[in-house]
């Protein structure tokens, strides 16, 4: 199967479109108009159902994009193999990392990584979920993620790097009873929270369920950005990781542990076989930073 015509129909998947997939690849349009039917001849299927300029992908279609970017991966890991033999001077880490991660423990790890290897240049995905999170490996789109649940793939391996402990974080000017906040004491407030499916919102949903609680959710907030400022505001009491508990409380929040304490294991995921020599390394250093 040619790469090439590989290349071209991801491309097409990803942009949307054949026009702007052109461009995206730098070649003329009919060209990836011809390699999408190349391919489709050679697998004897539509890969694309066409409904005007509209382009969809046909169950066929959907499942070659997993294959097709691990093959372009593959020749990408057997290219970067023999760059690394001169101390891994070039090359590409694709990582995802769920938002609340990004902090803690992504931004030290991606931090050592760089000084040790500044040549090699890092794109960073933020799924909304674990499960998109997981689909992204899967699919390897990423090589390489930060969760905190386990994979239910068996072709995922998680690497634990440690345990974070959740904070209430509560409006300014909230009065702290104690060195501890019970979750009972927590059910009182209105909260701030992600949607429905993340990782923390689920956490939260647990923690209630088993005091026989339920959250009181004022706010639901798609933009992760928005949760802080909306709890600084007044708008109601979140959960953070310490990481971002801590900026939070250095911006005026109330910052309190849970009682009792609220954790939750951080791991690193990638898929089984061989890794590109920047997802080894970098799967490396997060082993001896743990």
């Amino acid at each position: 199967m040619d790469l090439r015509r590989l290349r071209l129909f991801l491309a097409v998947v990803d942009e949307g479109g054949m026009t702007r997939a052109a461009a995206a690849e730098h070649v003329s349009q009919p060209s990836v108009s011809q390699a999408v039917r190349e391919l489709e001849a050679e697998l004897g299927t539509s890969l694309f159902h066409r409904t005007g300029r509209t382009l969809v992908l046909t169950a066929a279609g959907e499942a070659l994009v997993g294959p097709a970017r691990q093959a372009l991966r593959d020749v990408e890991t057997g290219r970067a193999a023999v760059e690394a033999v001169a101390g891994l001077d070039a090359g590409r880490l694709d990582l995802g990392a769920l938002p609340t991660l990004a902090i803690d423990p992504l931004a030290p790890l991606v931090g050592a990584f760089r000084r040790a290897h500044p040549r090699v240049t890092i794109a960073l995905a933020d799924p909304p979920d674990t499960a998109s999170l997981e689909q992204l490996v899967a699919t390897a789109a990423c090589e390489v993620a930060l969760t905190v649940t386990t994979p239910s793939d068996a072709d995922l391996v998680a690497l634990p790097l440690g345990a974070q402990d959740l904070l209430a974080v509560l409006p300014p000017g909230t009065p702290i009873p104690g060195p501890a906040l019970p979750i009972t004491a927590l059910a009182g407030f209105p909260l701030v929270t992600a949607p429905v499916g993340t990782a923390t919102r689920s956490q939260l949903e647990d923690a209630f369920s088993a005091a026989g609680l339920l959250p009181d959710i004022a706010v639901e907030a798609s933009q992760r950005e928005a949760i802080l400022p909306l709890v600084l505001a007044g708008a109601g009491a979140t959960l953070y990781p310490r990481a971002l508990a801590d900026q939070a409380a250095r911006l005026g929040a109330s910052v309190v542990p849970l009682r009792p304490r609220l954790t939750r294991p951080v791991s690193l995921l990638h898929r089984r076989g061989t890794l590109s020599p920047a997802a080894s390394a970098f799967v490396e250093l997060a082993a001896t930073a743990r």
